[in-house]
């Protein structure tokens, strides 16, 4: 119960690595409000991690690329909890595609889910956080954007985006208490990475040192670690979450 007490926004809950993480939570005592535009999968398994935790969760639907939609939910959400200790930007989208055949609105629309997104809602709960001067904002990047993938430039920039914009963050909000992490998964078994085909599978298996996909669990036990106090001394920080494969 390394969380126990604490209140935390997941975004991107409804499925997939959110999902993992909002579960994880709930496991760890958290009380857990999941932003997504659909509700939670799963909500039987949430709500029986919420009663074994102590805690709850709470399903908020938002358009995280609406700058209106954010406001309005989380400004009701810190009223509601009474502030927010943390926050997990992990929603997101990808619309994969050679350079030479990705529309402009391909490019654009990855990088507001992905990036514009988490700048939104950590502009408001950083200064939510600031005044209780406590918090942990961790956003889900990928090994896509420390290593590049072929056919993901939009992608890729989107989370190279956001490594560099947790570590600016971590710098400027850090002598008030409020922590910055980022956590970069690698092959990891999701809706996403199940509509690969068998060769390309095979090929990232081949350059994975431990041999094996990555699951939902695997990102969100790293996840749970950065929002407890036993992280009180980490900031700015990027952990890959990929069986070496960026090594």
């Amino acid at each position: 119960m390394i969380l126990k007490g604490k209140k935390a926004i997941v975004t991107g809950s409804s499925r997939g690595i959110g999902n993992a993480i909002a579960r994880a939570f709930l496991q760890e005592g958290a009380t857990v409000y999941g932003l997504s535009r659909k509700p939670a999968e799963g909500q039987a398994e949430l709500d029986s991690a919420a009663q074994a935790g102590g805690g709850a969760f709470y399903w908020r639907e938002a358009d995280i690329t609406r700058e209106q939609d954010i406001t309005t939910v989380v400004d009701a959400i810190i009223a509601e909890a009474g502030g927010i200790d943390v926050l997990v930007n992990n929603a997101g989208i990808t619309r994969d595609g050679l350079i030479f055949r990705m529309s402009t609105a391909d490019w654009e629309d990855v990088l507001k889910a992905n990036l514009t997104s988490a700048f939104l809602l950590s502009r408001t709960l950083a200064r939510a956080m600031i005044r209780q001067r406590s918090g942990s904002i961790i956003n889900i990047s990928s090994v896509s954007g420390i290593m590049g993938n072929a056919g993901q430039v939009n992608y890729s920039a989107s989370k190279a985006g956001l490594i560099g914009f947790s570590k600016s963050l971590a710098r400027e909000v850090g002598s008030r208490g409020v922590r910055v992490n980022a956590i970069a998964p690698g092959f990891i078994e999701t809706d996403m990475t199940k509509a690969l085909g068998d060769k390309a599978r095979e090929a990232f298996l081949a350059q994975i040192p431990l041999g094996r996909v990555g699951t939902p669990a695997d990102v969100a036990s790293v996840a749970v670690f950065l929002a407890s106090d036993a992280a009180a001394y980490i900031t700015g920080q990027v952990i890959p979450v990929d069986g070496g494969l960026s090594m």
